[in-house]
Parts: C-alpha cells; structure tokens; sequence
C-alpha cells in the first residue's frame, strides 16, 4: 500500500525539485497566456473597429445608423437595417432549414443505419464542408435558383394571404435561395456535433426502452433526444453563427439590393455582403459606414455565441431533470410515455 502511493522515481510529488516541477508550471503557464491572447485579440478587433466606424456614427448616430432604413452612397446616407434584416431572415431559414435535417441524418447514422453504410454516410456529410463556399454560390445562382423559381412561384402565389412570405414576383436571386444554400453549408458543423452526442448515450437507457416494449422511434424519442439536447442546441447555435457570418456565397444568392424586401423570394442585401461589395472602392465616411457594417455584424455574433451558451446551459439544465439517469428512471419515463399513448 505504501508502495503504491508512492509516484515513480522513489520520491513523493512534494519532494520533488523545483526544477522537476518546471515542464507543469510552464504548461499551465503557457496554456494561460494562450487563453489570454484569444481575448486580447477579440479586444482588439472589437476596439478598432470601433476606431474606424465612429466617423459613420458621428454622422448618423449608433441608432440612426443601426435602424435606419436608406442605404445611399451617393447621398452618404447609411442605415444598416436592411442589411440587417437580410442578415437575419437568410441565417434563420438557414436554421429551420438546416437542423432538422441535420439532426434527422445524425439520427439515422447512429441508429438506424446499417454498420457497413455508416462510415461511408458520416464521410459524404463531412465532404460537403469542403466545398468552397464559392462553388456553393455559383451552383445555387446557376443551377438550384433557376430550377426552383416555378416551385417558389407558386408557392408564393397559393400563400399570398400571408405577409411577407407570399406574393410578389420571384426573383433571382432572392431570400430563399440564399437561406436554402445556407441550409446546406451548415448541415456539415449540426450533424457532426449531434450526432458526437447521440453517441455518448448510454446503451443502457436504449436497452430499458426497447425492453419495455418502446418502438424504435419511442426509443429515440423518450431516450436519445432528451439525452442529446444541450448538445443539438450548441450545434445549432454554432450552425447560426456560421450562417451569419457567411460572405461570398450570401453576396452571390442575395443580390445588391440595400433595401427591406417586400416577400420572402425577392432580393435585398446582408451585412457580409455589402461589406465584401464595396469594401474596395470606398473611401472616407463611406469606408468608415463599412467599418461600422462590420462591428454591427461582430456584436451579432457575439450575442448569438451568448444565446447559444444561454441555451446550452438551460437545455443542459432541463436535460438533468429527465428521469434517464438511470435504467429503471429510464423505464418509467418510456412506461410513462407508452401507457399514455
């Protein structure tokens, strides 16, 4: 017993030289400042585009500029609503696009698919994120947007009572299209991370289920997904945050409108876009309303990051009182569940 309390090299840890305690302290050390230096330079970033914007909010106010509907540079008149609000709408249909799907082909890789098709399926959905995000913007603007403009007719000439999302003419390019290529490019980060998740859960709570007579799907549903919610909720926020800060795939599918689209299939304009546009020819308060475009756009994100966190902690907190946390709490809840179906 002594002996085994004993750590190798015949000597206990704190008679150990300072010398030989060096390679820790250094690690530590070094870790720390590693994590320092990521938020020095998120200060730094967040401080200099403060510098570089505040000529445009000298001139049209933080409120003015943020809610302001008229984006005209030849007026020098910059209200950054419109870019916000298309940041907004195609980075949403991005999410509800995007994670059900996502969740759906994590579901069936780590459930319901055959062992010999797994690997090769995990692999596809992986490749999709190493298609450059200008090949997405070129094959949705050529090839997907032409294709589904009948489909967006007339699904905006049916649902022409709802505002917003019906009537008007389609364009290309437009909201949609936009969203529904976002979609895609985020499937990759969602399914990766739910589907890490779903392969945490305990067999032991899928075996109480199944063995209380569930179906596969009350299985997954009582059993894998109450399990795996902090998780899929953080893969969504980081699939949001994706979307949002996109660039050269939204300024091809979104068009050069600065203006609040009138229907869900018409053009307007994103923060991204409008910065990779006309960044290379402004200049003066113009170059300082881009500069302002973009700390407009690193503030949203930042407050997406602290929702997905919010989010994150409050799933994880309603996850931990789900009775699975053990095989017969799990049971009860299936037994519970069967019994009232």
């Amino acid at each position: 017993m002594e002996a085994a309390s004993i750590p190798s090299g015949g000597r206990g840890l704190l008679s150990r030289s300072p010398l030989a305690r060096l390679p820790d302290r250094a690690l530590k050390y070094g870790l720390t400042a590693l994590s320092a230096l990521i938020l020095v330079l998120i200060v730094y970033f967040f401080v200099r585009l403060v510098g570089e914007s505040s000529p445009a909010f000298s001139h049209a106010g933080l409120f003015g500029f943020t809610f302001n509907k008229d984006w005209n540079v030849n007026a020098e008149r910059f209200g950054a609503l419109p870019l916000v609000v298309g940041t907004l709408i195609t980075s949403a249909l991005a999410l509800l696009i995007g994670v059900p799907v996502a969740v759906a082909g994590a579901i069936y890789a780590t459930e319901l698919c055959p062992l010999r098709l797994r690997a090769p399926l995990t692999i596809l959905v992986e490749l999709l994120a190493a298609v450059p995000s200008v090949v997405y913007g070129l094959w949705g603007i050529f090839f997907l947007a032409p294709k589904l403009r009948g489909a967006e007719q007339w699904v905006a000439d049916r649902i022409s009572f709802i505002p917003f999302i019906g009537g008007g003419l389609v364009t290309i390019p437009n909201y949609f299209i936009t969203g529904l290529v976002l979609a895609i490019m985020i499937l990759p980060i969602v399914s990766a991370i739910s589907r890490e998740v779903m392969a945490t859960v305990p067999s032991d709570h899928k075996e109480a289920a199944l063995g209380l007579g569930a179906t596969r799907w009350e299985m997954i549903r009582m059993a894998v997904l109450p399990y795996c919610r902090s998780g899929i909720v953080g893969g969504a926020m980081l699939g949001l945050g994706r979307a949002i800060g996109e660039t050269i795939a939204v300024t091809i599918l979104i068009g050069d409108a600065p203006q609040l689209g009138s229907h869900l299939f018409g053009q307007g304009y994103s923060l991204a876009a409008v910065i990779a546009n006309e960044f290379g020819e402004a200049q003066g308060l113009h170059r300082s309303a881009l500069f302002a475009a973009g700390l407009v756009l690193f503030v949203l994100t930042l407050l997406v990051n602290g929702l997905a966190r919010f989010f994150v902690v409050r799933a994880a907190r309603g996850g931990s009182t789900t009775p699975t946390a053990g095989v017969g709490d799990g049971g009860v809840l299936v037994a519970d569940a069967v019994s009232g179906a």
